[in-house]
């Protein structure tokens, strides 16, 4: 976790090409969905863009049709059961000209044939790579909202959860 909050250059230069969109998709599949719905919500709390997680398999049922060369898909594709599906989902928004950043183990020597960015992470057991996937998520959407001018310490409208009733 250490290696990845200190090594993020990658993530920087990913945030700087995507600093300025609208919307972005976020997809992923089994242990990775739950890690799209977490980067779509620290996105959209701290830069404003609009974001949404899916489950990859759901794509054909309404977000495909979003789909186009401005939007950034970002997909969890990590090792595991689900790879070669989340790798066809890839496919499938790739063909309707989208962006995707993948999410991906650093020893899939596969992944950068399908995605037009990769942040890597350590590889794990599916069920420990939540873990790991959340960092460069949380940390992309750390470095487009500064780059958006927008103040990460104090998102507006939010509040802790802690002081709402």
């Amino acid at each position: 976790m250490a290696k990845l909050i200190e090594d993020d250059g990658e993530i920087k230069r990913v945030a700087e090409t995507f600093k300025d969109v609208d919307n972005t998709i976020f997809i992923g599949r089994g242990f990775g969905y739950p890690s799209a719905l977490e980067g779509a919500l620290k996105l959209k709390e701290i830069s404003y863009i609009h974001a949404e997680g899916y489950p990859a398999g759901e794509l054909k049922h309404g977000p495909l049709a979003l789909i186009d060369e401005k939007m950034p898909v970002i997909a969890i594709a990590t090792d595991g059961v689900v790879y070669e599906k989340i790798v066809s989902n890839i496919q499938e928004v790739r063909a309707r000209r989208g962006r995707v950043v993948a999410i991906a183990s650093d020893t899939n020597t596969d992944i950068g044939q399908h995605a037009d960015y990769v942040l890597r992470v350590p590889e794990l057991t599916e069920s420990f790579a939540p873990f790991l996937t959340v960092i460069p998520l949380q940390l992309l959407a750390y470095h487009i909202a500064n780059g958006r001018g927008c103040d990460v310490d104090q998102p507006r409208n939010l509040a802790k959860s802690v002081t709402v009733e």
